[in-house]
Parts: structure tokens; C-alpha cells; sequence
């Protein structure tokens, strides 16, 4: 095991972008604000990569005609910044999680430790920074999934210091076996989940499905909302194209993008403001200057 040590304590970082190693496999960038201080609260995003993907690739930037379009799918550097304007007295921390293997369901396969790695992956992570308050978001879009429910598979009960779970499309490894430690997590009237899906199970690519209908987010989440009801009452919205159920508190939210015309949204839904979605719902926040699945809020900060 590799592991390189960075003590974030101070204002007016030099270098914000940190990088390390861990496990020989595992590679965890850190996106730090410039103006980070020990004395506010920080916001600690652990932001788990899609299968296929690199760290450059997910924190995006302005592509030129012949670059490699994957560079232009997520922008969760530009929707960091975005967020650091609205949040501007927090330090918003994302520390993105690379694997060799671009996979985290496929990393899973290949430790047969990785329940307890994983709970030192995100202990590591929290334990870089001094702060006033610090708190974790664990967040993820496709196979990043898989890392979420890889730390809960390690916990007897969530920490308290995780106060937000996002998945963005990335829930497949939901199970029922999951909702006792959500649910138990939720009655913390602190903690946040919100989740994203669209239906692939009728997604065709080239023309035929490619999601079986008990394998896609769209049922998963789904058997999620479904577990949740039992114990917290939710009400539910549509438009032309998002069905949207939302606890009374409204800390327990989800979206479902619907598909008639058969399409692929996966990625999109992070691209259309998903990420700042994920982050700023239940702030004061939440849908300013910005609309989910509508026209990029952050254009102006790629960089």
C-alpha cells in the first residue's frame, strides 16, 4: 500500500489540486478551495467515478473538434465551482475516486478485503482535514454506486458524520438487505438522501435493450422508494418528462427521468446540473440559478 499524507489546515493553498495513492490501485484527487479555512465548515464530497472514466476526464474541461469526448460529459469541476459560489462561507472539498480497473464493482471483485479498505478510503479522506466542522457526502454516478454500498457494507450504522448519500444513476447494487441502515441513518433529521434514475429498462442501444428490467437504476430505485415508504410518507410531482417523490421534510428526494422515445440519459443526467442537484438540495440553494435537467448552469466555469 501506497499512502501519501496531506494535513489540510491552512488558507492560501498553493497547489489545489492533491493527489495520492492507496492500495497500489486506488488514485484520490482532491479538489481544494483556494481560499480554504480551518475555521469554517467543510463539506467533504467523495465523489466515486463511473465505470470507463478517468479523474481528468470526469472533472471535464473545454474540448477542441478530435478530443476525446468523455472530457465533455460531467463537468464535476465546473459544477464544483458553481457550488462554491452559492456555498461561499463552507469550504467545498471533492476528493474523486479513481480505481485501475475504471470500475469500482469490478475493484470490489478483486480485494477480497474490501470491506474494511473501503472504510479506510473514507477515513483516510476525512481525517486529511482540520476544521471547525467537517462533514462527508458520499456521492457517485454509475459504478461509483458500487463503492457507496461497499462502505455501508462494512458499517453495523452509518456514521454521523456522513450527512448526505447521493446516487446519481448509480444505485444497480441496490437490495432490500441496504434499507435497515437507510433507514435507520434517516432518523437523523440531519441526513440527506437523494437519488437519480432514468428508465433504462427501455433504453435500446443499436437498437436493442441493453438493461434487463430488474438490473437498471430505474428498478432499483424504484425497490428503494418502495422499501422507504414503509416508514416515511412521500408525495409525488410530474411534468412532461421527470416524475419527483419527496419525503415531507423533504430530506429524502427522488427523480426519475421517463423515456418514451427509448433514449440514453445516463450520463446526461449528471451533465444537466445533476451534481450541484445532488449537493444543493435541502440548502437554501436548492434550484436557484439553476434548473436539474435543464441548460448547464455552470457553462461559464469549465475551465
Amino acid at each position: 500500500m501506497i499512502l501519501f499524507f496531506i494535513f489540510i489546515s491552512s488558507v492560501d493553498i498553493a497547489q489545489t489540486i492533491q493527489q495520492f495513492s492507496i492500495y497500489d490501485d486506488v488514485k484520490i484527487t482532491i479538489d481544494v478551495p483556494k481560499n480554504y479555512s480551518a475555521t469554517r465548515k467543510s463539506i467533504i464530497i467523495l465523489y466515486a467515478l463511473p465505470n470507463g472514466n478517468t479523474t481528468e476526464q470526469t472533472m471535464g474541461k473545454k474540448i477542441k473538434e478530435g478530443e476525446d469526448w468523455h472530457f465533455d460529459i460531467q463537468h464535476i469541476k465546473a459544477q464544483t465551482n458553481f457550488i462554491r459560489n452559492e456555498l461561499n462561507k463552507q469550504n467545498i472539498v471533492v476528493a474523486y475516486l479513481e480505481n485501475n480497473y475504471r470500475s469500482w464493482p469490478s475493484w470490489k471483485e478483486k480485494h477480497l478485503n474490501y470491506i474494511s479498505e473501503v472504510q479506510r478510503i473514507v477515513d483516510t479522506v476525512y481525517n486529511l482535514f482540520s476544521a471547525k466542522e467537517k462533514v462527508i457526502y458520499l456521492n457517485g454516478h454509475s459504478g461509483g454506486g458500487r463503492f457507496i454500498f461497499s462502505y455501508l457494507d462494512g458499517v453495523d450504522k452509518i456514521p454521523g458524520f456522513i450527512k448526505r448519500i447521493s446516487f446519481l444513476d448509480s444505485d444497480y447494487g441496490y437490495e432490500s438487505i441496504y434499507f435497515d441502515k437507510l433507514n435507520t441513518w434517516l432518523q437523523n433529521k440531519t441526513a440527506i438522501l437523494n437519488v437519480f434514475a432514468y428508465n433504462d429498462s427501455v433504453a435500446l442501444l443499436n437498437g436493442k435493450r441493453f438493461v434487463s428490467d430488474t438490473g437498471g437504476t430505474w428498478y432499483r430505485s424504484f425497490l428503494m422508494l418502495r422499501d422507504l415508504s414503509a416508514h416515511f410518507h412521500f408525495t409525488k410531482t410530474r411534468d412532461d418528462s421527470l416524475i419527483v417523490y419527496k419525503s415531507a421534510d423533504k430530506r429524502i428526494q427522488f427523480y426519475f427521468k421517463t423515456n418514451p422515445d427509448k433514449k440514453i440519459f445516463h450520463t446526461v443526467q449528471v451533465e444537466l446540473n445533476g451534481f450541484i442537484h445532488s449537493v444543493l438540495i435541502g440548502t437554501k440553494r436548492e434550484s436557484k440559478k439553476y434548473t436539474y435537467f435543464g441548460e448547464q448552469a455552470y457553462k461559464n466555469l469549465i475551465e
